[in-house]
């Protein structure tokens, strides 16, 4: 990883067409609803660079999402929307620019007018603010749904094994599942293993949740049931971003959809500005193939 120079946009004025604290050329959404009441959860990313080897993944990619609002990534197959994703928790190093949660570094520390990264340890305890919810389920096959949620409290937040217990209980009634408490992965279907995720990615209480394509593993008549907790979670004040080739969810539930193609943001807008009015041709010609002619806004 080369050492990133950290730009100090908050001390700047801004320019015109800027918000304050936004840098130029930032994708900025649209605020939260005033009813979800979020104070946390402010994610700046700002001129993202990624190669994986000679291909360069992420190529300057800015979007700004403040608390409480729900960002839709969508796009064709290899734009760079996942690996954008597992920058956001530095799952992946970025090789240029920065990301900030609330205004904290993500992955790394100014020190002098360089960023340098993170020790592990600072890095994890990072990653408890935000959740993350993969495709593939990544359950304990060993651990019991309720054990597979509590797991990281005990762990890494050092929360009483009762207090976890009552916790993970509450979290796993939220979506769906408290009767199934004490079944082990192997007993429950894709959607159910999958709604577990999602308890166990809340049960840090986290900033930020992310969602990599959450429902790509499962069985269509499963989708449902868990975009469904999804959407519950959209009302709820915590932020999510979320990528996704469900349509028809990102426009019920985002407050801005962006769309991304070979590794940058082409266009980004409310659900009706995206699918009904893009302004740029790449935009509408991978509309055109995915959206259904039904599909109404």
């Amino acid at each position: 990883m080369s050492i990133i120079a950290a730009r100090k946009e908050s001390t700047t004025t801004p320019q015109a067409g800027e918000s304050a604290g936004v840098p130029a050329g930032t994708t900025a959404a649209r605020p939260a609803p005033a009813d979800k009441k979020a104070t946390r959860g402010q994610v700046d990313i700002t001129n993202v660079r990624k190669s994986f080897g000679a291909t360069e993944v992420l190529k300057g990619v800015s979007l700004s999402v403040p608390p409480g609002g729900v960002a839709v990534i969508v796009g064709p197959s290899g734009s760079g929307k996942s690996t954008l994703l597992r920058t956001i928790n530095h799952l992946e190093k970025v090789d240029g620019g920065y990301i900030t949660i609330d205004g904290e570094l993500v992955g790394y520390e100014v020190r002098g007018n360089k960023l340098h990264e993170l020790r592990e340890k600072d890095i994890l305890k990072q990653r408890t603010h935000i959740g993350m919810v993969f495709q593939s389920f990544n359950l304990f096959p060993h651990l019991t749904a309720l054990e597979n949620v509590i797991e990281a409290p005990i762990v890494a937040q050092k929360r009483s094994k009762a207090e976890a217990r009552k916790r993970g209980l509450e979290l796993l009634d939220r979506v769906g599942l408290k009767d199934r408490a004490d079944a082990y992965p192997r007993q429950l279907s894709g959607g159910q293993q999958q709604r577990v995720a999602i308890a166990r990615a809340l049960a840090l209480d986290p900033k930020i949740l992310l969602f990599d394509e959450p429902t790509s593993a499962l069985d269509p008549e499963l989708v449902n049931e868990v975009l469904d907790v999804i959407r519950e979670l959209a009302k709820s004040g915590t932020t999510l971003i979320v990528v996704t080739h469900e349509m028809g969810f990102a426009r019920d539930v985002a407050d801005t959809v962006v769309f991304m193609d070979q590794g940058q943001i082409v266009e980004s807008g409310t659900p009706q500005e995206i699918f009904a009015n893009p302004r740029e041709e790449r935009t509408r010609s991978f509309f055109s193939k995915v959206i259904e002619p039904a599909f109404n806004i």
